[in-house]
């Protein structure tokens, strides 16, 4: 059997001791980035990386196997405080958009409402705005990627990628190369 790379990898639920286990979204990125196989890699925002976490773990397979792409994308996107605090201004406002697309969502959530008016933390912002989704569909899914873009384009990346993350993304993209 050959090792297991994150060519061969399946994403899937939860944390994972080994890629020989699976891998969820942010495990794939710490492969992809070269850094030691964990779900909060270094070179990944905290805010980008908290809703990829939560978003991985409550999607179906189909739809969590469309993530690979977002592995790659997100590895460098760590930036400063500012930054970050500016990312998680936009995905509470996200998640605060969409509960407010829910007819009834204030009669049903009352108390959510409610512990809105306090500010998430960075760490919770990501599960905060994954549960604000009723329930996942391909329009759903979309607009959770579409944020995820959103959230990239703030700040700037940090361009300094590293030569074994280029060629990495690159034998992804084309593994013939």
């Amino acid at each position: 059997m050959s090792p297991v790379s994150y060519q061969t990898i399946k994403l899937s639920k939860g944390k994972h001791a080994s890629p020989e286990d699976g891998a969820c979204v942010m495990e794939l990125a710490s492969m992809l980035a070269g850094e030691p196989f964990t779900d909060h890699p270094a070179s990944v925002c905290p805010v980008i990386a908290s809703f990829l976490r939560s978003y991985n773990d409550s999607i179906d397979e189909r739809r969590r196997q469309s993530l690979y792409e977002y592995a790659s994308r997100v590895v460098g996107s760590r930036a400063g405080h500012r930054v970050q605090e500016a990312r998680a201004e936009r995905l509470a406002a996200w998640a605060d958009q969409v509960l407010r697309s829910r007819r009834t969502w204030f009669l049903r959530s009352p108390l959510r409402a409610l512990t809105r008016l306090r500010k998430p933390p960075i760490e919770a912002i990501g599960p905060y705005a994954v549960h604000a989704i009723p329930r996942h569909t391909d329009q759903t899914h979309a607009a959770a990627l579409a944020v995820v873009d959103e959230l990239l384009a703030v700040g700037h990346r940090d361009d300094r990628v590293s030569a074994r993350v280029i060629a990495a993304r690159a034998q992804a993209l084309d593994p013939a190369a």
